[in-house]
């Protein structure tokens, strides 16, 4: 069957925002421009816009016009373990790791509860400040215990891989445990995302587990909200 004419034309915007006809952060050209174009009525071009718009790809701006939004960045590691790198470069991403710190300290409450080790016990606090293709998207503080992997400290974790360097002395992670929150931005966090101070980000606490169940890395990550979604595929 032959598809409706408004359609036809939200196809072709798509394919032009995505080709980069009409850039990220720009405005699409007027109703009035777009109908004497495609050779249809207002009302035609205004349903497809509008298809657009709930599909994410535009938003409406009062007195302005029509703006390209900048697509999100679709987060599979909610139903899937692998490490970030990995993730971003199959997505056809350009991943970057700023390792901000890395040091041994003594375990909180939180800390100690999460990774089932005794209160006050050292760890590692690894700091990274992840991009996408030169964008900040995600703020990760990770806890891992010192006594189980005492090299760790030999390793430059802003450009290997954690999970990787855990596999490597027999620690992979086989099994994570997450909870989400939805918080307001800090100033500090705010800063390195490059975003607005309490604009909301995804809060994510994650257990990482070895076959034997026991946790080997406690991780909160912060990312954007702007940027990123989260795949979560169910099964019955």
């Amino acid at each position: 069957m032959q598809q409706p004419k408004y359609q036809l034309i939200a196809d072709d915007l798509l394919n032009k925002i995505q080709t980069g006809v009409y850039p990220q952060n720009t405005l699409i050209p007027p109703e009035i421009e777009l109908a004497e174009h495609y050779q249809v009525s207002r009302p035609t071009v205004r349903q497809a816009i509008s298809k657009l718009v709930n599909q994410g790809y535009l938003e409406r701006r009062r007195k302005r016009g029509t703006l390209v939004k900048q697509a999100k960045i679709e987060q599979e590691f909610t139903h899937i373990i692998e490490s970030y790198s990995t993730e971003m470069s199959a997505k056809g991403i350009y991943p970057k790791t700023n390792l901000l710190y890395f040091q041994v300290e003594k375990a909180n409450e939180e800390v100690s509860k999460n990774l089932q080790i005794t209160a006050q016990a050292l760890v590692f606090k690894i700091v990274r400040l992840r991009y996408a293709n030169k964008q900040p998207i995600v703020l990760v503080t990770t806890y891992v215990p010192q006594e189980r992997v005492p090299e760790l400290q030999n390793y430059d974790l802003g450009q290997v891989s954690l999970y990787e360097t855990l596999e490597k002395y027999q620690l992979k992670v086989t099994h994570v445990i997450r909870k989400l929150e939805v918080l307001e931005a800090d100033e500090t966090t705010a800063n390195l995302l490059n975003i607005s101070l309490n604009k909301p980000i995804f809060y994510f606490h994650t257990q990482g587990l070895t076959s034997d169940e026991r946790p080997i890395e406690y991780s909160i990550a912060k990312y954007r909200g702007d940027l990123n979604s989260f795949m979560i595929d169910v099964r019955r």
